[in-house]
């Protein structure tokens, strides 16, 4: 019962943190910085987290910066090697949700990101178990 009241807890120091993120991408994509602002929703996953809570709210940032991105070379002129593997994890989450326009931007990433750091990168990202998404 205690660890429960413990993760709930944290729960709610993560979902602060989110909504502050969340606030710092709006500013960031108004200002028309969306490379900036995927870099800052790719900073800090919730890590190990299994509060569903966490994930979503941290999963709607993340979908709002990756459909802002117009430009991929932009984004991988900008976007450091270190984001590549957690973008491709939310890559997957993306086209997990079977959303058409989510998909599509997805796999249009999904493309380029491949091409820029290899297969390796996929498998990084699946076995992954620190950072869930």
């Amino acid at each position: 019962m205690a660890s429960e009241h413990v993760e709930a807890d944290n729960a709610e120091a993560i979902i602060t943190r989110i909504e502050h993120k969340s606030r710092k991408i709006e500013s960031l994509l108004k200002q028309n910085k969306p490379v900036e602002a995927l870099k800052t929703a790719l900073e800090g996953p919730p890590p190990k987290t299994k509060d569903e809570r966490c994930k979503s709210a941290n999963w709607i940032a993340v979908h709002r910066a990756i459909m802002a991105i117009k430009d991929l070379d932009s984004l991988f002129f900008a976007l450091d090697p270190e984001y590549y593997d957690i973008l491709m994890k939310y890559l997957y989450r993306g086209l997990s949700t079977g959303d058409r326009p989510t998909c599509d931007q997805c796999l249009r990433i999904h493309e380029r990101l491949t091409e820029k750091a290899g297969l390796g990168c996929i498998l990084r990202s699946l076995a992954d178990t620190v950072n869930t998404v």
